[in-house]
């Protein structure tokens, strides 16, 4: 398998599917079928019908039930039945009911809930004049080629805007990073623009967070974690990259950065993101070892690549059918890296870091491991929100006047002596006996 896997990747790699994000707006013109969009709405792509290698019809119509009798009961179905839920993700969402299913997966829906009018508010207020200005530089390169952005007065390209704004209104410190345009883009391609708002936070700040600051901290931590991946699973390929020089900064960022929305076929970037939203960062790496093994996987391939540039060429030209959903995904989910062990390797990694390192150091511990983590902690929150304690009041008085102190008078032994007194002497109007022993009893 591996030496026919090696043959193939030594040939002449075809041309790359037009269904990823690449293109140029000059291409726009060409003849009329060149302009026919496909079912993803890339003008000219390819996948204007389903491969040979796509489930039938009935197949997908089965798995449709399936999603809606889910997510009609979510809160149900993810406190019960999550391992289903997981293996529906990996077999892929369908393409119809991806709207639905994208923001109860990450929680955007429940953030949605919880903040009502966030959105329109920051939609509506102006932006920061200089990340205005670097968000519209940015508008035109975002899949030129989709029907969606195409035009830069389209509600495709003005939706956008207007979410990419609205993240750096929502957090002025970290403002706008360029990865996050493809990440709104594809959102945007299947959600309204408030929805895919709430979802581009949830992946900034809960699936991948760090990634998108300033410094991107995360993303260097993360590059170390997978070299030190390379070096346990496939150590051939772990040499011949240092040998050559290839670091991870040198191509991991492109892929993780971005979801792999630049560097895939559409049909596979949408089933990579059906797990990720399912199960979390871990599946970013099994996708990162499984093209670094498609690439460099067998000895003829890493002959063919003696130096720096061949090397990132290979890691950039795997031919467009080995990567098709239905051929690649098997071996992203047959990779043996667990949760577990990603977190293991996060600690090594996190504990080598010099201590004097600029800027602010990693918080793996914020990244959430997927769905299900994501939902119990929403439940969490909405348990202790909603069985909030009474914030007592503070009432000021004004002091009062200074009075003498009084003295306790002395009771003790006196009060038998009292009411033998009042025995032997004439009757007297007063209270009962019954109150008589009442206040025996209070006083002793």
């Amino acid at each position: 398998m591996a030496q026919a896997l090696g043959e193939d990747l030594v040939q002449t790699s075809e041309p790359q599917d037009d269904s990823s994000s690449l293109g140029s707006d000059s291409e726009l013109s060409g003849p009329g079928p060149y302009r026919q969009a496909d079912r993803y709405g890339f003008i000219g792509g390819s996948s204007l019908e389903p491969g040979p290698g796509h489930p039938p019809a009935d197949l997908i119509r089965q798995r449709e039930m399936k999603w809606v009798e889910m997510t009609s009961h979510w809160e149900k179905t993810m406190s019960r039945r999550y391992k289903k839920v997981k293996m529906q993700c990996r077999k892929g969402i369908p393409s119809a009911l991806r709207a639905r299913c994208w923001p109860l997966l990450c929680g955007a829906q429940a953030c949605q809930k919880n903040s009502p009018g966030t959105y329109q508010a920051l939609a509506e207020a102006p932006g920061d004049p200089q990340w205005m200005e670097t968000i519209g530089r940015d508008l035109h390169r975002q899949f030129p080629l989709h029907e969606m952005f195409v035009s830069p007065q389209g509600h495709g390209q003005q939706g956008l805007l207007q979410v990419l704004k609205a993240y750096t209104l929502y957090r002025p410190e970290q403002g706008y990073c360029q990865a996050q345009g493809p990440v709104a883009a594809v959102l945007l391609m299947h959600l309204p623009p408030e929805e895919a708002f709430w979802c581009l936070v949830q992946i900034c700040e809960v699936y991948l967070p760090g990634y998108y600051g300033p410094q991107m901290e995360a993303v260097q931590l993360d590059a170390e974690v997978f070299m030190a991946l390379l070096r346990r699973l496939l150590p051939r390929i772990h040499k011949h990259l240092q040998q050559v020089g290839v670091g991870p900064l040198l191509y991991l960022p492109e892929w993780f950065l971005c979801l792999f929305a630049r560097s895939l076929p559409f049909p596979t970037v949408l089933r990579i993101w059906d797990a990720f939203l399912s199960e979390g960062a871990k599946v970013l790496f099994r996708v990162g070892l499984t093209l670094v093994r498609l690439a460099l996987g067998t000895a003829e391939q890493r002959m063919a690549c003696p130096g720096l540039l061949e090397t990132l060429g290979a890691l950039r030209a795997i031919p467009p059918a080995q990567l098709q959903e239905e051929i690649f995904m098997p071996q992203v989910h047959s990779v043996a890296l667990s949760e577990q062990d990603l977190q293991r390797e996060l600690r090594v990694q996190l504990a080598r870091l010099p201590k004097s390192s600029p800027g602010p150091s990693p918080q793996p511990q914020a990244r959430l491991p997927g769905a299900q983590a994501i939902f119990e902690a929403q439940q969490l929150a909405g348990a202790q929100g909603g069985a909030k304690p009474e914030v007592p009041r503070i009432v000021i008085q004004p002091p009062e006047e200074p009075r003498p102190p009084r003295r306790k008078p002395q009771t003790r032994g006196k009060t038998f002596h009292g009411l033998l007194t009042r025995a032997q002497g004439p009757s007297i109007e007063g209270p009962s006996r019954t109150h008589r022993s009442s206040f025996l009893d209070t006083r002793f």
